[in-house]
């Protein structure tokens, strides 16, 4: 089972915001999740980002891989380098 640290897009039509998710990579991006890990909101000024820093850790030492999005959102939280 390959595992992915992904964007789960919710909220209402152009006023999105994310939930940062652990999910099988084959699961839809809003279907089923193994763990919420944090938040994202994009339309907020400026800009929120809440990501649990040990469960993130626990999840990439397991072999977890963020996409592009969230690593980019790992980095400015200073979660990795």
């Amino acid at each position: 089972m390959a595992v992915k640290i992904r964007l789960k897009r919710m909220g209402a039509k152009k006023k999105p915001f994310y939930r940062v998710v652990v999910a099988d990579s084959r699961a839809p991006r809003d279907g089923r999740f193994i763990e919420e890990i944090g938040y994202f909101d994009p339309m907020k000024e400026p800009v929120v980002i809440n990501i649990d820093s040990e469960k993130a850790q626990k999840w990439i030492g397991n072999g977890a891989q963020p996409t592009q999005t969230v690593k980019s959102l790992l980095k400015k939280s200073g979660i990795i380098e």
